[in-house]
């Protein structure tokens, strides 16, 4: 088939066009698919659809079924064919007899023209041939009724030169049309730069919020493999303890279960002996002969003064079988408060933070080791240079803050009665009474004073209850669930308090160190420093 009989099959009978996006009706004609659903909507007033091409009625409006070979066919053509000259709808008003494409419109005729009638149409100046269109009236005054030649830049209106010089526009600044036109396309370019520029910026936000929902979702398959492994452990262990919980009660089961059958056979070896006195003293009783009944052993001597003994260590077995070994199977059931220990340490597996000090934050009356890990309070000025983030007194904080995740860090302190350990918000002031841990609602710690333990935030003080003797501590923070909690590091590990709060910014980790006067017999003052480890 030649390239202009495969054209002509590939053409829209609605728009003349060369197919996009092809449907077929029920009745076998195709049609693009925009074109045919604008037929339709026309045709849903009268409730009447028919096939643009056979006329053929439809009682409902027929579905589209999408013509895949068709397509693939209308676009190996446009492929294949990349001169071919797409068939515009704009159809040659002179051409009456058969449909012909207008390759031309003339504003002044208001018409338009195919190849043919183009060329004998007329040359005058005053014919202004443009691009196929359909609202040519569009293109002249309403008012004279001229082809708009320039644009009104005050009124920002396409105008005729009537307009420009005896009409509403007179003594306005004019331009012609090509030149307006140009002008803004100069100021489109520049907003389609600046559009191009944000959604840039916008595309990449979207690839790092991507970015951090892929992360979010790899952390969270993390967490949920590691909760698993965790849970499956924990039934591990419990099934092992219920296993040997139950073996001992099955063991004292079978200990005491031999032990009454021991005495069952004694008990049945007396019965039998006792069935035997019975017996020879009711024939002693039934004698007539009165010498006969007096020639016999007393009744005394039948019972033995032993066996009597041996029912006191019957009756002590007895009493002694009564009931399980529940010390035996407490301690094993104990087992439980070592696995409940486990969970808690499970709870926070994302592994100790990495915490380091950071000197820039230390205090000058604070000592800071070469690991970075140590705080020790110091009456030697370590001379650091003077820097806004700088705590005047006792204090330093951590370099790495957190924003997100769940984290927990350990910390050891000396004997020494005074300090404070906690975590805070880089804007926390460094200056002042209120600039240590607790005493600010930028701050959260636990404070030994003496022998008290408390928690602190915002100045709001609450006294631990029970006794605390380890000197080992572990801060957990959840910063998502907005919890921080404080743990005293024994065995089992032991909870102390957990403050919640919506977190706004990083934490760090904080440490407070003080100093204690000591003065001796005859009144010499010196001080005792305390002293804080990062044990992660």
């Amino acid at each position: 088939m030649a390239s202009a009989d495969l054209k002509d099959e590939l053409l829209c009978s609605i728009c003349l066009c060369i197919f996009k996006d092809p449907v077929m009706l029920r009745c076998g004609h195709n049609f693009c698919r925009v074109c045919i659903d604008r037929v339709l909507d026309t045709q849903d007033e009268s409730g009447v659809y028919t096939c643009p091409e056979c006329r053929e009625e439809f009682q409902e409006r027929p579905a589209l079924m999408k013509n895949i070979n068709l397509h693939n066919v209308a676009e190996h053509f446009l492929f294949t064919q990349p001169d071919t000259v797409e068939i515009s709808g704009i159809l040659c008003t002179y051409c009456v007899d058969s449909p012909v494409p207008a390759v031309k419109s003339c504003l002044h005729c208001e018409a338009s023209l195919c190849e043919k009638h183009l060329r004998v149409h007329s040359k005058s100046s005053e014919h202004v041939l443009s691009d196929p269109s359909t609202s040519l009236e569009n293109r002249k005054c309403s008012v004279h009724k001229k082809i708009l030649e320039y644009y009104c830049t005050k009124d920002s209106a396409c105008i005729c030169v009537s307009c420009s010089l005896a009409g509403e526009h007179n003594g306005h600044q004019v331009m012609v049309l090509d030149e307006a036109s140009e002008k803004k396309k100069g100021k489109m370019r520049n907003i389609f730069q600046k559009l191009t520029t944000k959604r840039e910026e916008t595309e990449e936000r979207v690839q790092n919020l991507e970015e951090r929902r892929r992360n979010a979702q790899g952390k969270g398959s993390g967490k949920a493999e590691r909760v698993t492994v965790l849970f499956t452990d924990i039934r591990r262990k419990l099934d092992d303890l219920e296993k040997r919980v139950l073996n001992e009660i099955s063991k004292q089961e079978n200990e005491e279960s031999i032990l009454l059958s021991a005495l069952m056979k004694k008990l049945e070896i007396k019965k039998d002996e006792l069935s035997g006195k019975m017996r020879h003293i009711e024939e002693i009783c039934n004698m007539t002969d009165p010498l006969t009944v007096l020639q016999e052993p007393d009744t005394g001597d039948l019972c033995d003064p032993e066996e009597e003994g041996g029912d006191e260590d019957i009756n002590r077995c007895l009493h002694d079988v009564d009931d399980l070994d529940v010390a035996v199977i407490s301690d094993k059931l104990h087992t439980l408060c070592d696995i409940i220990t486990d969970i808690r340490r499970g709870i926070y597996m994302e592994g100790p933070g990495d915490i380091l000090l950071d000197v820039n934050t230390a205090a000058n009356n604070v000592l800071i080791s070469d690991d970075l890990k140590t705080a020790t309070g110091t009456q030697n000025n370590q001379n650091r240079p003077e820097r806004a983030e700088r705590f005047q007194d006792y204090q330093v904080m951590s370099s790495r803050g957190f924003t997100s995740g769940r984290h927990y860090w350990d910390v050891e302190s000396s004997r020494l009665e005074i300090w404070r350990v906690g975590m805070c918000y880089p804007s926390i002031d460094r200056r002042g009474g209120q600039s240590y841990i607790g005493d600010n609602n930028k701050s959260w710690g636990l404070r030994r004073y003496g022998n008290q333990y408390l928690v602190i935030h915002n100045k709001k003080e609450i006294q631990l209850p029970d006794k605390i003797s380890s000197k080992k501590f572990r801060i957990c923070l959840d910063y998502e669930a907005g919890q921080l909690s404080f743990y005293e590091l024994c065995d089992p590990i032991r909870h102390l308090h957990t403050f919640t709060s919506t977190f706004t910014e990083p934490l760090h980790a904080a440490l407070c160190v003080f100093r204690k006067q000591i003065m001796d017999y005859y009144g010499n003052i010196s001080y005792q420093y305390s002293s804080l480890k990062i044990n992660n």
